[in-house]
């Protein structure tokens, strides 16, 4: 097993993913560009012990964006997973 720390970045605190915690126990995660359903499972599994049962990943393209002398240039590329639990568990965020 890889180490936690090499797959998950940060729990997204979002308007929406917020939502989605609430209503459907689905949580959302930036991860690490090599990470893949498998370790992001396990990682959550051993980090937050919960149960999960789905996992969905995501490339998130970077957006365009100008500099403040006008130059082009383009925000970073991410990668995020949302993970739904069993019912019943939580991940208590703080």
């Amino acid at each position: 097993m890889v180490s936690a720390d090499k797959v998950l970045k940060t729990l997204r605190l979002t308007e929406k993913s917020n939502r989605a915690s609430s209503e459907h126990n689905q949580y959302t995660f930036e991860v690490f560009p090599d990470a893949n359903k498998f370790q992001v499972k396990e990682a959550v599994e051993h980090v937050f012990k919960v149960t999960v049962t789905r996992v969905n990943v995501i490339n998130v393209k970077g957006k365009p964006t100008r500099s403040r002398k006008g130059l082009p240039g383009y925000k970073s590329d991410r990668k995020k997973a949302i993970v739904t639990l069993k019912q019943g568990d939580k991940i208590e965020m703080v």
